[in-house]
């Protein structure tokens, strides 16, 4: 199965993100992949750095967004992984407003840091980032998927951007055991740091590492790409990288085989400790 993974300078402007994400689309298509996924609120923006927070977001341009993707998901039989904002309400007890004792529901926004999956037969699944701190907390809520897909004859993992911080939400999925794990970020600095670059590499292929799992990244580029666009064996070899602030698409032949030697070893082991 053809995988790729596209990075670009996102920005706050939907119309203009989802056509960047239109065009990869089909271009992914052409070259025969199955599975495209981009950066993390590559819809949206990531607030405050590209919209003042959540709530500023047009989400009926989102809306209009998330259609369009859909429908070239459908056109170009692919499977999509994009990054986007979610808005929903919910009801939540205010107790300033009693009736008969009780309190009054209230009507609440909610916002969620959300990857979807849209699928070649017109299905759309989700997951919403779980670890939120700094401006993630200001402008989002936490999520409650699993976040794994079955895509072909693969199941595979998302996670977003901080949580690659954490083996904690790795070791989820490497119980429910994912040929292919997925890291979407939104890492990016107003001013180069290849410290930060480096480190977050070593990050993604330690969890490639220690789950014994494929791991693919997609990043923005821009001002400053703080992270890496590549794909990960499941010994943290880096198979593929996309140059550093440079928009593309990086396209690999995903046929994962029998784990080595030393990779069964860590497997075995590992099974007796989670």
């Amino acid at each position: 199965m053809k995988i790729a993974s596209y990075q670009f300078p996102i920005s706050g402007d939907v119309p203009g993100n989802c056509a960047r994400i239109l065009k990869a689309v089909e271009k992914a298509a052409a070259a025969g992949v199955r599975l495209l996924v981009c950066p993390e609120c590559a819809i949206t923006g990531y607030p405050p750095r590209d919209v003042a927070s959540s709530r500023n977001v047009d989400f009926d341009a989102v809306m209009r967004a998330h259609t369009a993707i859909a429908q070239a998901a459908w056109n170009n039989h692919i499977y999509v992984i994009v990054g986007t904002i979610v808005k929903e309400e919910c009801a939540v007890e205010d107790k300033s407003l009693l009736m008969g004792g009780l309190a009054k529901p209230r009507i609440e926004e909610v916002f969620y840091n959300t990857a979807l999956l849209f699928t070649p037969d017109g299905q759309v699944d989700r997951y919403s980032k779980r670890a939120l701190w700094g401006w993630d907390k200001d402008n989002f809520s936490v999520g409650q998927e699993l976040g794994i897909f079955r895509i072909d004859d693969y199941l595979v993992g998302v996670r977003i951007c901080f949580e690659v911080r954490f083996p904690e939400f790795f070791r989820e999925l490497y119980r429910e055991k994912t040929d292919l794990n997925i890291i979407m970020f939104y890492d990016v600095s107003d001013n180069e740091d290849p410290d930060r670059y480096n480190l977050i590499r070593g990050h993604i292929r330690t969890r490639a590492v220690e789950n014994v799992c494929y791991t693919l990244t997609s990043n923005a580029t821009a001002p400053y790409q703080t992270a890496p666009t590549m794909l990960c064996d499941r010994s943290g070899r880096m198979l593929a990288t996309l140059p550093v602030g440079q928009e593309g698409i990086l396209v690999y032949d995903f046929d994962p085989g029998r784990p080595d030697f030393g990779e069964a070893g860590r497997i075995e082991i590992s099974n007796k400790l989670v």
